[in-house]
């Protein structure tokens, strides 16, 4: 091989790596780009978010909610994720036992119905 091929294949290898390099750089900045844990973290955040809305709708078709309501304005805000609990609004059908978190969720948004 010819030293000048060498050189060449050599500068082509390093500029393709380079080359790599900076569509990742980029693509992870600015293209969108996730992994699979941040991937799995946002899908974790929007089910959390669902269900929290559903959990508020189950709260509030029960008869007596204004009633609840008012209980739950009662509550310190670090119980109201219990109190959402104990009243089962949070479990989703099919569900024994809820996430806590959708409880913390549902109950910050029954906190803005609490404040109209």
């Amino acid at each position: 091989m010819k030293l000048e091929s060498a050189a060449k294949i050599k500068y082509g290898v390093w500029g393709l790596i380079c080359g790599a390099i900076t569509a990742m750089i980029l693509g992870f900045m600015w293209g969108g780009w996730t992994t699979a844990s941040t991937a799995q973290a946002m899908t974790q955040k929007a089910v959390v978010a669902s269900q929290a809305a559903i959990c508020v709708a189950q709260f509030v078709k029960q008869p007596n909610h204004d009633k609840k309501l008012k209980e739950l304005e009662e509550v310190s805000s670090w119980t109201r994720g219990e109190f959402i609990e104990k009243g089962g609004w949070d479990k989703m059908p099919g569900q024994e036992k809820a996430d806590p978190e959708v409880a913390r969720a549902c109950a910050d948004g029954l906190a803005l119905l609490v404040k109209k």
